[in-house]
């Protein structure tokens, strides 16, 4: 048996540095729970624009994801809703960031079928309606189905609740939420936890996301935002 592969563990700074204008970027999270506010703070302070955000929400202005589409750092979201950011719409009606917004069921699943090198899906969701305006239609066994195609992206930025050094995550409670099948759909994915663990400690079981997946990590800052997931 080889040697464990040990992940780099770094500064939220150093993290982010591989995220340059125009990336594709998945963040983690729903409303306040699971997302990763260093990660997300950090990105934002790099000051980096031009970007596709890929998240299920862009919760308020002031932070997470927020903070960067108000910050017109984002030239196209896509997500399942954006009520709370009031900024979002604002900026979609203005033609000054595109929008895309999905069934939130079709959203998690597209990201799903990215991570496991699908084609894509077939889904009565949204049949008859403004989602399957320029959408590939099939019907099968007298059925209407939309084809939706696959979602990936080129960093994703995670919240889970401990790591081992190997970059195996562990989640807590609702703050898996979107993050475990984030992890699986980027070519680089950044973990944000509370705590960093010697290999062997995490009760094989409680492992979501296998460290196979996960190129950095990153432990949690100190902010209000931080400490809410």
């Amino acid at each position: 048996m080889g040697k464990p592969v040990i992940k780099p563990v770094v500064s939220p700074q150093e993290a982010v540095k591989c995220i340059k204008q125009g990336d594709s970027v998945m963040v983690g999270g729903f409303n306040w729970g699971g997302i990763p506010y260093t990660l997300t703070d950090a990105l934002y302070d790099q000051g980096t624009d031009d970007l596709t955000l890929i998240s299920n929400d862009t919760i308020y202005e002031y932070c997470g994801q927020g903070k960067l589409v108000a910050g017109g750092r984002c030239k196209k979201v896509i997500a399942s809703h954006v009520g709370l950011n009031k900024t979002t719409g604002r900026l979609f009606h203005e033609g000054k960031m595109e929008l895309e917004l999905y069934p939130q069921g079709t959203y998690v699943e597209k990201i799903r079928a990215g991570g496991a090198g699908l084609g894509g899906f077939l889904t009565p969701t949204g049949i008859g309606t403004v989602v399957e305006k320029g959408k590939q239609i099939l019907e099968i066994n007298g059925k209407k189905y939309i084809l939706e195609l696959p979602l990936t992206a080129d960093v994703a930025l995670v919240r889970a609740y401990r790591a081992d050094r190997m970059g195996n995550l562990t989640y807590r409670g609702t703050n898996q939420n979107f993050n475990p099948a984030m992890a699986t759909a980027a070519k680089i994915v950044i973990a944000e936890v509370d705590e960093i663990v010697n290999v062997g400690e995490l009760d094989p079981n409680s492992i979501i996301t296998q460290g196979i997946l996960v190129d950095m990590l990153v432990l949690k800052g100190d902010s209000i935002y931080a400490s809410r997931t």
